[in-house]
């Protein structure tokens, strides 16, 4: 199973994910535009047809852009989802720098943050089933994109932690306690998707974590 990076992100500069597809602030305008309508598209696919329903082609013609161009941008569409993945998880990184998370402690901060993420992609379920597939299915060459979401987590879950929106880097013990977090989540949401553990399981399974890890 894919193992998400704990490097926090730099807000002011997203991390980069690789080649020209990977950094969503970079580029002209045009290029942004573009980018946003591939992934746009890879969601929608996605959304109503599950891991098989995005196909390279079939993307290429929503977003209207060339084939050869999506090529260029996303080499696979297992890019594509991780990216699509990472774009998803960048809105609760805003999120989480314009407001506190709400939340006495700090277990209480984490799981609203991982609760409210998990219940919005469990309301999607076959967006879910192709985001995670191919989040397990990445390999070496998706390691950019991986990384962005291993730093969007780790920003958000840091940010809870200490209950603050302009918390800065983590240090090696928080890391430590983000990344067995990060990873019990996905090994969760994993569980959901193949029919292993209902909602309720799933909040157990990531209550439980928390609660030891931050004893």
């Amino acid at each position: 199973m894919t193992s998400v990076s704990t490097e926090p992100r730099n807000t002011d500069d997203a991390a980069s994910t690789g080649a020209q597809t990977s950094a969503p602030t970079g580029g002209s305008a045009a290029q942004r535009e573009r980018r946003r309508r591939i992934l746009d598209a890879t969601i929608s696919l996605a959304a109503e047809g599950g891991f098989d329903a995005v196909q390279m082609r079939a993307v290429a013609e929503q977003a209207e852009v060339a084939l050869g161009t999506l090529y260029r941008y996303f080499p696979s569409k297992i890019h594509l989802l991780v990216s699509a993945l990472a774009r998803e998880f960048t809105k609760d990184v805003d999120r989480s720098a314009i407001r506190a998370t709400p939340g006495e402690t700090a277990h209480e901060r984490i799981m609203y943050v991982l609760n409210r993420r998990t219940r919005a992609l469990q309301k999607q379920p076959k967006l879910t089933e192709a985001l995670v597939r191919a989040f397990m299915f990445a390999d070496q060459s998706v390691t950019g994109e991986i990384h962005e979401v291993g730093t969007s987590l780790t920003t958000v879950i840091a940010r809870a932690m200490h209950g603050t929106p302009d918390h800065g880097e983590v240090t090696e013990e928080e890391a430590a306690i983000i990344r067995i977090i990060s990873d019990v989540w996905l090994s969760a949401l994993i569980s959901w998707v193949t029919g292993r553990m209902d909602e309720k399981d799933v909040e157990k399974s990531i209550d439980v974590a928390v609660r030891l890890l931050l004893r």
